[in-house]
């Protein structure tokens, strides 16, 4: 065995932090920083595009507001596609990790110093290439910290959950103070300081990733990247015709993702199932995770309404009044981490004690689906209520049950992906699993148009009926995906 094997095989020894290995720490911090970043300027976007100017906001109508928004939550998801490839062919994960950390302090500083809608487009660009680019690769990263037949895996991701949810519960607690005090500008200004104190951590602490994060799966010949620089210039001064000739305008950006998504996930499973350098097996497991990918969708359609709907309940529809504290609408997007910060543990623990007895995959993925189709049910019992009528309890056990349902997906989803992923596509299949939030993000937004605070059970009850529908057909079917995943559960 050489001595890079003998390192990597010690690492994987390693239960330094919480049981797990020490270098997961390091992949930990940047994540919390950049959640912290990404959900407590995220908490104040769509109302600071709703509201009036006099508010302080860029006084847009709620719905184009809203399919912003999912559009930009869409992107995000859509450019780990970006980070994924650059990371799989030229520089590998935790290059690119890295470098869209840097990217990612300069599109909230364009937010927090840029005046009106050009601070918005050009931050919210420069975010959602960065944080693209992140989340794919930190995930492949802690997947390198684990042998495959590690039974600690699944615990890890969990706990790997736990950072990203301690900044998700942070950043809109903080932000949401300073934009109802001191203004917009002040709470983009606190992401911008977050962000830049996990670049500083992850700088001191990535040498201590294994050499394997490094590694670049499927390089690029050099021959190839004047095509990859001509190209690049060719599909920004593209975006940029298609703005200024008003094909891409506000209110049809959610649309838009959309139909980018799906064209890029149907091309990338072809792409994948018809490569030449994976084999029968692995071509497999990748038809076994189609399935998962539409039970993704349809889960993270409903779960990402936080940030559109959910926002404009809880502005107008939520009693937000504690002691007489009237709680900042932000508030409310700190609610969920609260629930996962207290049960990804539990559920880390469940898993680690079930080991090989625990619930497959797709068992996991459809329970998940149904769960969350039952939380929109819940919305019910509020329906058509008058203004500041839902007690804010109400929403508290609701989101407790968007967190139940979201550790049977999320966490679990991005172990899965690094199990099933052919070997020269590791990063580019966890990028596969972004595109199924980047879609179900997009359509969040879309979705947005179709609510009317007047008449709201036909919404929430038929999409409630629709996840409850879609998490019952995969679990239906589990044994079929089970044997098309040869081996991984």
């Amino acid at each position: 065995m050489s001595t890079a094997e003998q390192t990597s095989a010690s690492d994987r020894q390693d239960t330094r932090f919480f049981g797990q290995p020490w270098a997961l720490v390091h992949v930990f911090g940047v994540e919390m920083w950049e959640r912290f970043s990404f959900y407590g300027m995220q908490g104040i976007l769509l109302i600071y595009l709703y509201f009036s100017v006099t508010e302080g906001g860029l006084g847009l109508p709620q719905a184009v507001a809203g399919g912003i928004v999912g559009a930009y939550g869409g992107s995000v998801y859509l450019s780990t596609i970006l980070g994924a490839w650059i990371a799989d062919r030229m520089l590998g994960s935790e290059r690119v990790l890295f470098l869209s950390a840097i990217v990612i302090v300069a599109g909230h500083v364009a937010l927090a110093l840029l005046p009106g809608f050009l601070g918005v487009g050009v931050g919210l660009v420069l975010v959602a290439l960065g944080s693209g680019g992140l989340k794919a690769n930190a995930t492949s990263v802690v997947g390198t910290l684990y042998s495959a037949d590690d039974t600690r895996r699944d615990a890890g991701f969990s706990l790997f959950y736990l950072g990203i949810n301690l900044g998700a519960f942070l950043g809109p607690i903080l932000t949401g103070i300073l934009q109802s005090t001191l203004g917009f500008h002040f709470g983009f200004g606190l992401a911008a300081i977050g962000m830049t104190l996990g670049l500083v951590q992850y700088a001191f602490g990535r040498r201590g990733l294994p050499d394997e994060a490094r590694r670049v799966p499927n390089p690029l010949p050099a021959k190839r990247y004047p095509l990859v620089a001509i190209i690049a210039v060719a599909a920004v001064l593209l975006i940029v015709a298609l703005v200024l000739l008003g094909v891409i305008k506000p209110d049809n950006l959610s649309t838009i993702v959309i139909i980018g998504t799906v064209v890029a996930a149907i091309a990338y499973f072809a792409v994948i199932l018809s490569s030449r350098r994976i084999d029968a097996t692995e071509r497999s497991r990748v038809w076994g995770f189609l399935p998962l990918f539409v039970t993704s969708v349809a889960f993270w359609s409903l779960y990402q309404q936080q940030f559109t709907v959910l926002t404009v309940y809880s502005d107008e529809r939520l009693d937000r009044n504690i002691f007489g504290f009237e709680m900042p609408v932000s508030w409310v997007q700190s609610i969920n981490p609260v629930f996962i910060i207290i049960l990804s543990g539990v559920f880390a623990a469940i898993w680690t004690r079930l080991g090989s007895r625990q619930p497959s995959t797709p068992v996991k993925f459809a329970l998940g689906a149904m769960i969350m189709g039952s939380a929109f049910l819940l919305f019910l019992i509020f329906a058509n209520g008058a203004a500041n009528s839902t007690p804010l309890l109400a929403i508290v056990g609701i989101l407790l049950v968007f967190t139940i349902a979201e550790l049977l997906i999320s966490p679990v989803g991005l172990s899965v992906t690094t199990k099933l992923a052919p070997t020269v596509f590791h990063t580019q299949m966890v990028a596969l699993f972004f595109l199924s939030i980047a879609l179900g993000t997009a359509i969040s937004g879309w979705l947005v148009r179709f609510y009317d605070p007047k008449n709201e059970v036909p919404y929430f009850a038929i999409l409630g009926g629709i996840a409850i529908l879609v998490g019952a057909g995969l679990l239906l079917s589990v044994k079929p995906v089970l044997r098309l995943m040869k081996g991984v559960s």
